[in-house]
């Protein structure tokens, strides 16, 4: 694996998840309505970082779920049967005239948001539903936009983004890959 580019390091990202923090308590006028919900597998473990950092900044604790997208894809041959990916996606939390922030680690395409917003619109409705992400590499395909951004990193379709956290990765970064590189 060749690094092409080291775009954030640990402090960078955690000044990052800081600030997303601090404009999701703005924009909502607190935590009180709040739901984080992280996209499997590095997005839960942001969410559950920006959940404890808001506990920190206002002394209330969002409920975090994590979620699991994998049968609402649109890219799955064959499809998942409906109803089984309701049972699996999320983990039990209530998300019906809450404000939901779903969190991710690279917004791309915008394809996993959509099933990500599938999947939470099969919970309930929500008052609103906004969109954190700690990388924006842009290179859209539907009109997906984020309302939080850790960090917009302009790429090649060819490179690839990879956000490691301690959690999964043992250390906290996002590069960028030299492209063909795993």
């Amino acid at each position: 694996m060749q690094v092409k580019a080291r775009i954030l390091d640990e402090t960078a990202m955690r000044r990052a998840l800081t600030r997303i923090a601090h404009e999701i308590l703005e924009r909502n006028g607190g935590a009180g309505d709040v739901v984080l919900v992280g996209i499997r597998t590095r997005g839960a473990f942001l969410a559950q970082r920006l959940g404890a950092l808001i506990r920190r900044i206002e002394g209330v604790h969002p409920p975090v779920a994590a979620l699991d997208v994998t049968a609402y894809r649109d890219d799955r041959d064959p499809p998942v049967d409906p109803a089984a990916a309701r049972a699996a996606a999320m983990d039990a939390v209530d998300v019906v005239g809450r404000r939901v922030v779903l969190v991710d680690d690279v917004l791309y395409t915008g394809r996993t948001i959509r099933a990500a917003l599938d999947a939470v619109m099969d919970r309930g409705r929500p008052a609103a539903i906004q969109l954190a992400v700690l990388v924006d590499r842009g290179h859209r395909e539907l009109p997906i936009r984020p309302d939080y951004v850790g960090k917009n990193v302009p790429t090649s379709r060819r490179e690839r983004v990879a956000v490691r956290v301690q959690e999964v990765d043992g250390r906290d970064e996002v590069v960028i890959l030299a492209p063909g590189e795993g």
